[in-house]
């Protein structure tokens, strides 16, 4: 019998490991992270080892993306943007390694999880915060005072920022995580349709399967890019308080 759709989501412990009564296994999800953060840090040790005037492929590779995330970071945060660049960078190439590798055959998408987008997630707020409070001390509240509104109004938009601050979050997580669980979802159900209705019937599902892995593989990227995009947006608003 062919496994369900949502059986691919399941974590299974690979090393089962307990610590005080908490189960801190390792799992496909944690194996999943460690691979493909491992193929990222190849990626650019391999592409930038040698530095040749005409690049190869590995190397072209790597400068795009470096490229890639220097625009981005310098285009939505500016010149203080750059002190951030490593973190923007490693969480880019981590949500991208992630969505790709998920994209090989018996592979674990561990961006397809909803904890592990929210950790993330959390993160990014997190840091976002801390440079807010550093850099502008209390005046990083007046994040939540929108300038130039009459102060009874102030007592509606007030909370109503500070919520969708802490809403920032759950909409990075649940949108990386429902575009991959859904992407991986209909790619299985398509296989399942292609291999259940014989050689003759299962080309067209199989060649439709063929064209949504392409698009698939843009999404994996364009999610990679739009959770990047955000968390400069987030960082740019704690930079520039007020401005």
């Amino acid at each position: 019998m062919a496994q369900q759709p949502l059986h691919q989501f399941e974590i299974h412990p690979l090393i089962p490991l307990s610590m005080g009564g908490v189960d801190v296994s390792f799992t496909n999800a944690a194996l999943a992270m460690v691979m493909s953060g491992t193929l990222v840090v190849l990626l650019f040790f391999w592409g930038t080892r040698q530095q040749k005037l005409i690049p190869s492929r590995l190397q072209a590779i790597a400068e795009l993306g470096y490229k890639v995330v220097a625009t981005l970071v310098n285009e939505n945060i500016g010149n203080q943007g750059y002190a951030f660049f490593p973190f923007v960078f490693s969480i880019f190439f981590f949500v991208l390694g992630g969505n790709i590798f998920g994209m090989f055959p018996y592979a674990f998408t561990f961006t397809s999880h909803l904890i592990a987008t929210f950790g993330l997630a959390v993160l990014v707020i997190t840091v976002v915060t801390i440079v807010g409070l550093v850099k502008n001390g209390t005046r990083f509240l007046r994040t939540f005072v929108p300038a130039g509104v009459p102060w009874p109004v102030l007592l509606l938009l007030t909370p109503i920022e500070l919520i969708s601050y802490c809403s920032r979050p759950f909409s990075l997580a649940v949108r990386l995580f429902a575009n991959m669980m859904a992407g991986h979802t209909m790619l299985k159900v398509f296989a399942g349709f292609s291999t259940s209705l014989g050689a003759l019937y299962g080309v067209f599902p199989m060649g439709l399967n063929v064209i949504l892995t392409g698009f698939e593989l843009l999404i994996a990227v364009l999610q990679a890019y739009v959770f990047s995009v955000l968390t400069c947006v987030y960082l740019h608003d704690a930079v520039h308080v007020g401005h």
